[in-house]
């Protein structure tokens, strides 16, 4: 009787963990997020701080202040230097004062997505097609003359920041790894 009953617990403990295999074996795979698969296969290259003068009838009126940072392929740019700081100067001199994208007398009707696609298709036809994956506004603004001469007088405890042409994505610092 005691075999029998000992028998009966052992077929159960038994189906009972064939069945538990089975549900996690066909367990589906959990689904891949596109998004983060294209994010680990880029990496951040910061851009520097840049002033582009505004140039209206043989004067300057103004400067724009900017600071554009790259996500790059990292399998492309392994090993590779790149002048980023001059050929983002460059890019923006084009855009800014020879295409004039960004029209002062009408600050709301600047076009950001078209302003990031022209510093990105610029950049990828120099540097080779799919190296820059997206291109990080992080400080577009205007000063013009008669700004920077009030911020400069000694007396002026308020200083007129400018006009903000685009409100800048916040890159955050990456904790740095160690190497090891």
């Amino acid at each position: 009787m005691i075999k029998l009953l000992l028998t009966g617990l052992w077929v159960c403990v038994v189906t009972l963990g064939a069945v538990y295999a089975s549900v996690q074996m066909n367990k589906p795979a959990p689904p891949v997020d596109e998004e983060a698969k294209k994010k680990e296969m880029q990496e951040l290259v910061r851009g520097e701080s840049i002033t582009v003068p505004v140039l209206s009838n043989g004067a300057i009126t103004g400067y724009f202040l900017s600071r554009i940072s790259f996500m790059m392929d990292k399998e492309k740019i392994k090993g590779v230097k790149l002048p980023m700081t001059e050929l983002t100067t460059d890019e923006l001199f084009t855009l800014l004062i020879g295409n004039k994208m960004v029209d002062l007398s009408k600050p709301g009707a600047f076009e950001l997505e078209k302003f990031r696609s022209s510093i990105k298709d610029s950049l990828n036809r120099k540097l080779g097609d799919g190296l820059v994956a997206e291109v990080l506004v992080e400080q577009l603004d205007y000063l013009s003359k008669e700004d920077i001469r009030n911020n400069a007088s000694r007396g002026n405890k308020n200083p007129n920041p400018g006009q903000k042409i685009v409100e800048g994505v916040k890159i955050e610092e990456a904790p740095k790894s160690s190497g090891h």
